[in-house]
């Protein structure tokens, strides 16, 4: 059986193109595509690492995938990954928002582009519950942990509480479950 290693760290070129990449792959979301690219076709982290930056990238102001692409390219490449990863993630998908606006502006009442819309967002939709339920899908040995989850989605999601004071409460409880889970 041979030694596990960590996986060498990406360059600045790789961080800006890998970044450039996930920018692109998702439109109306692009965290999917981040745990893809990311987990499994670059092996920059493992699916439980991942999750656990996710975690506290969502809990940091800002944009969830912005935050991760700073806390990577920090990561990787210090303060220099820190400012070409979230580069990556942004300047392609900005031109392309910038022509998308424009061309709303001319067509956006016609009938076709509003259906267009409606079903691009369940797109969306279905890809975050997607990356969701893999993320899920790792946990799935570890009861406390799901059943956290599924007490999150319930406050936030169906209870419509405010995030900020269901992360505050229950925050120790999974700071107790994580430990208790590396035992």
């Amino acid at each position: 059986m041979g030694v596990l290693t960590e996986p060498a760290s990406p360059s600045l070129g790789a961080l800006f193109r890998g970044f450039c990449l996930i920018g692109l792959s998702g439109f109306g979301g692009v965290m999917p595509w981040a745990r893809r690219y990311i987990v499994e076709r670059y092996r920059w982290l493992p699916p439980g690492e991942f999750a656990a930056l996710l975690g506290l990238c969502q809990i940091m102001p800002g944009p969830n995938v912005m935050n991760l692409a700073l806390c990577l390219g920090a990561r990787f490449q210090g303060w220099r990954g820190a400012v070409v990863a979230p580069l990556g993630i942004m300047l392609a998908p900005m031109a392309i928002v910038l022509a998308l606006g424009l061309a709303y502006l001319n067509f956006g009442e016609m009938a076709p582009v509003r259906a267009m819309l409606r079903g691009i967002s369940a797109v969306g939709a279905g890809l975050i519950l997607a990356t969701g339920l893999k993320m899920l899908y790792e946990y799935r040995r570890q009861a406390p942990a799901v059943g956290l989850a599924v007490l999150v989605f319930a406050a936030i999601g169906w209870l419509r509480l405010p995030m900020l004071p269901v992360v505050a409460l229950l925050l120790p409880a999974a700071v107790v479950i994580a430990l208790l889970g590396r035992h």
